[in-house]
């Protein structure tokens, strides 16, 4: 089955094309198409995340959780919405941090491509979602997949800085070979956590002090 994504992650994640759990995710979703229900996003933007940060750029991950459900709003990009769409409110609370952490002015868009480009993966756990149905999609297959893209970030390179913001995210911690990378852990940005820890976690700065300690060309958090 031919798969369309960015070269290099093709070629590094080519036997988990051909596993059974992937050909159960293709199907899923020939199957919620074929019914009719709207996916999110565009079948054109499920592995964006990759096409937008090729393997040998990636410096960080930013582990997501699910794809937004609503219209527009999902473009393959973890907490990131679609140009001209009105940030999230978890989205919101990032740009807060960011704010206070590196005096970043609040960005106008909520599209977090720019850091795509910097070297930030910005990694949902489940790549797709039924219209209005959050975690619909929780159980098609797509956690085995995007497990495996974590432990080969993890086995394959070095150095990385991996961001885990709530429970959900900090569950992947097993994945990541903490004598090689490095773990920012912090609550969620969801206005029903931040205040708990998410909120002065600093990690955009501290990202770019373990970058830079290792010699990586820190990231660039302007939007």
């Amino acid at each position: 089955m031919e798969v369309k994504i960015e070269e290099s992650w093709k070629e590094i994640l080519k036997d988990e094309f051909k596993k059974s759990y992937f050909e159960q995710v293709v199907m899923a979703l020939k199957h919620e198409k074929a019914a009719g229900h709207t996916i999110y996003p565009p079948g054109n933007l499920i592995f964006n995340a990759f096409d937008k940060t090729p393997f040998d750029k990636v410096k960080v991950v930013l582990l997501g959780q699910d794809p937004y459900h609503g219209a527009g709003q999902a473009h393959g990009l973890c907490f990131s919405v679609q140009d001209g769409v009105k940030p999230p409110p978890s989205l919101v609370n990032i740009y807060k941090e960011l704010q206070s952490d590196l005096g970043i002015p609040i960005p106008a868009t909520g599209d977090l491509t720019k850091w795509a480009d910097h070297g930030v993966l910005l990694l949902n756990a489940i790549l797709s979602v039924r219209a209005s149905e959050p975690a619909s999609h929780s159980k098609i297959g797509w956690e085995s997949f995007t497990d495996a893209v974590i432990r080969k970030v993890s086995e394959l390179k070095k150095d990385v800085v991996f961001i885990l913001w709530g429970r959900f995210a900090q569950d992947k911690q097993v994945l990541i070979d903490a004598t090689r990378h490095h773990i920012l852990k912090a609550a969620h940005p969801s206005p029903f956590s931040a205040d708990k820890g998410f909120f002065g976690c600093r990690h955009f700065s501290k990202t770019n002090e373990l970058l830079a300690k290792a010699g990586i060309e820190p990231v660039d958090w302007r939007l």
